[in-house]
């Protein structure tokens, strides 16, 4: 299994919109891709009215990525809208092989 870890940084005050938004478009094209595991989405407040947005997704293999990513899977895949939220681009994310799992079901 493997873990595919993105994370951009927003304006707090877009919060509950872009949540909204990217359980529509990542997060949607996450679950509809063949071997993905499952994701979550995390959000860390910060004092400077910014929060910083973590994708955290699983997959059975790198073959399944690249369904998802294409070809190049260790960039970033942005949508159409994100430049209305998204205060940071980071250009790659990182993948991670799991070899313990105990987060129960």
């Amino acid at each position: 299994m493997i873990l595919r870890k993105w994370e951009s940084r927003i304006r707090a005050a877009d919060e509950a919109v872009y949540i909204a938004y990217i359980e529509e478009t990542g997060a949607a094209d996450y679950a509809g891709t063949d071997g993905n595991l499952g994701f979550q989405i995390l959000l860390q407040r910060h004092a400077d009215a910014t929060c910083t947005v973590t994708t955290l997704s699983w997959w059975r293999d790198l073959a399944a990525i690249r369904v998802f990513a294409g070809d190049d899977y260790g960039k970033s895949r942005y949508y159409a809208e994100d430049a209305k939220y998204l205060l940071e681009w980071n250009e790659e994310v990182e993948h991670f092989d799991v070899v313990v799992d105990r987060r129960g079901a």
